[in-house]
């Protein structure tokens, strides 16, 4: 078998992981995590991380990796794994990816731009400023500097619209002139599988996992990061909500409701992201043997191929 990356893709709640296990559990091998919450320490219950004894029964790479207080990118992420296929590939002809982050997903797939990291000090100042006024303030302001990324960007979404404005004052070039995308030849084949489900069975599955999260001790997790959540890890559905609560703004039922509508607004942008691969091929999660004969069916094309 030529080196093959499995990447597992699909929504928030839409079986992942007990999935990627199972796979993995069949080809003997290992899982790299494609979750940039899933690399915070600090971050275990919100965040929905493979427990102990998944854990303890396939290895795991790219989980508990970082803390809240350290920076990362999609770019880091991309070194990271690249880096890690290498060693991993000695062992394994199959390796298996799985995580809900596009942005980290598409890295691999297509690479991703060198962007110079932001000066700390302006990452701060954005944020206080979008905690203070909102963001209308730092869209007239990435209008001005980079038009070309002003045209392009999601316009609700805080973190791409001041990661834009991060690389326009740190280096005084447009954040746009950097992204260039050269292709990549990747020394490895890679295969794509999505998971889809019903919408209704999908937000039941929502609705479920947030219960279990308040069950298994949300609030108390919340609560200790509360001091820190100005930082851009802090900055993610079922944390947010549940400080909005703390300062008073929202009671415990409103900030569970939040929680998930905004995750189920999450899984759709997931699914809007995920459709643009044509090459992705789509399963129920349930289609364990499907899966399997589908990957094979493949990697037996190429062997043949070779």
């Amino acid at each position: 078998m030529p080196p093959t990356l499995v990447i597992i893709a699909g929504p928030t709640a839409s079986g992942k992981t007990n999935l990627s296990i199972k796979l993995a559990q069949h080809w003997k091998t290992e899982i790299i995590s494609c979750d940039s919450r899933q690399m915070y320490r600090e971050m275990s219950i919100g965040t929905a991380k493979p427990d102990i004894d998944q854990l303890n029964t396939i290895s795991h790479h790219l989980i508990d990796n970082l803390s809240i207080h350290d920076y990362y990118s999609a770019y880091r992420f991309e070194q990271d794994v690249t880096g890690l296929l290498k060693h991993l590939f000695n062992k394994h002809s199959l390796i298996i990816m799985t995580g809900g982050t596009g942005l980290y997903m598409d890295a691999i797939i297509n690479g991703i731009d060198d962007i110079p990291d932001p000066d700390s000090e302006i990452r701060t100042m954005l944020k206080q400023r979008y905690d203070a006024d909102g963001l209308d303030g730092l869209l007239a302001e990435l209008a001005q500097l980079d038009p070309a990324f002003y045209a392009k960007v999601d316009r609700n979404n805080p973190a791409r619209v001041m990661r834009g404005l991060e690389v326009c004052l740190t280096t005084g070039r447009s954040f746009s002139s950097f992204r260039i995308k050269q292709a990549v030849n990747r020394d490895f084949d890679i295969i794509l599988i999505g998971l889809e489900l019903p919408r209704e069975e999908l937000y039941q599955r929502i609705n479920l996992r947030v219960d279990r999260m308040m069950e298994k001790g949300l609030i108390e997790e919340a609560k200790g990061l509360y001091p820190m959540k100005h930082l851009n890890a802090l900055n993610t559905v079922g944390y947010r909500e549940l400080f909005d609560m703390f300062d008073g703004k929202t009671d415990l039922d409103e900030a569970i409701r939040l929680i998930k509508r905004n995750t189920r607004h999450y899984a759709k942008r997931q699914i809007t992201w995920n459709n643009r691969y044509p090459q992705m091929k789509y399963f129920n999660p349930d289609g364990f043997d499907e899966i399997i004969n589908w990957i094979d069916s493949i990697v037996a094309c190429w062997d043949k191929s070779l």
